[in-house]
């Protein structure tokens, strides 16, 4: 198990790539929960009203989620480099310049 973890804004995103062998959560309607490596984080972005409230770059932003969507991947590699970018993206999303987004990639083990 891999967590990718983004700083940025003065707040965290951290989410977890699934290696063969390692079983995914399920959801509803889920993709490729089959394949070898498994990307699953939330999705994030900002509204005017309503969500949940989160401190970025010492200003309020309220933000709404979307269901998580577990995606499949054939190598490591391409799930790394897609929870990257999924990352990025979150921040971005909220108002974070992606050039000061920060993201690491740790080794987990997993929990029963």
């Amino acid at each position: 198990m891999l967590l990718v973890r983004g700083h940025g804004g003065g707040t965290d995103l951290t989410g977890t790539v699934f290696e063969r062998g390692e079983e995914p959560p399920s959801y509803k309607g889920t993709p490729d929960a089959d394949a070898p490596y498994v990307w699953v984080c939330d999705s994030f972005y900002a509204v005017e009203s309503g969500g949940s409230p989160i401190e970025v770059d010492g200003e309020e932003v309220r933000i709404a989620f979307e269901s998580p969507m577990p995606q499949g991947f054939e190598t490591k590699k391409q799930a790394v480099e897609a929870a990257k970018e999924h990352v990025v993206t979150q921040f971005v999303r909220i108002g974070v310049d992606s050039d000061t987004v920060d993201v690491e990639v740790e080794s987990a083990e997993p929990t029963a």
